[in-house]
């Protein structure tokens, strides 16, 4: 109640750390989950895959950096470097997929709960933005980590690294 008229709720929404209520008068109002332990088990683990996730997101990051070929941090040989960028991607790729396993997980129970015969028809969530660009997310950061592992020589260049010489030409030019 606002003074003498009713406000309804127009759109609920639930994320991993808040719930959010929007009315017909334009105003949000989120509350923060109560207890961490009184939360389902699928937006535990959820929380704790996304918090992996930034984790490993955060020192992909610094360990790609420090790999690239154009800073002066670390080594000096390229190899030490394209390994380095190597191990970078691969976080980069396990950030992605502890991402994709979250947003995944979350959608999963929201699928259940929708089709389950004891959820209430108006008590029903359906996707959301977040899980979208959440799969989005997971799938450029697996694409960029991939990338950055394909940086890694060739095994006939992990050695010296060896420079063709240009051969002078044979033919003779006439004028």
């Amino acid at each position: 109640y606002a003074g003498d008229a009713i406000i309804t709720a127009v759109g609920l929404h639930e994320g991993l750390w808040m719930s959010c209520a929007a009315q017909s008068t334009g105003q949000v109002q989120c509350r923060l989950h109560d207890s961490l332990l009184s939360l389902d088990v699928h937006i535990q683990t959820s929380r704790a895959l996304m918090v992996i996730s930034l984790l490993l997101g955060f020192f992909g990051i610094i360990v790609s950096v420090v790999g690239m070929k154009c800073t002066k941090v670390g080594e000096e040989d390229p190899v030490t470097k394209s390994r380095i960028a190597v191990a970078g991607g691969v976080l980069f790729i396990l950030c992605g997929l502890c991402t994709l396993a979250a947003v995944s997980l979350y959608a999963t129970q929201v699928t259940y709960e929708f089709f389950s015969a004891s959820t209430p028809i108006n008590a029903r969530y359906e996707f959301g933005s977040a899980l979208f660009v959440g799969w989005g997310a997971a799938s450029l950061t697996v694409l960029g980590g991939s990338l950055l592992c394909c940086s890694c020589p060739a095994k006939e260049r992990r050695g010296q690294q060896y420079y063709r010489q240009s051969q002078p030409s044979t033919a003779r030019e006439y004028v």
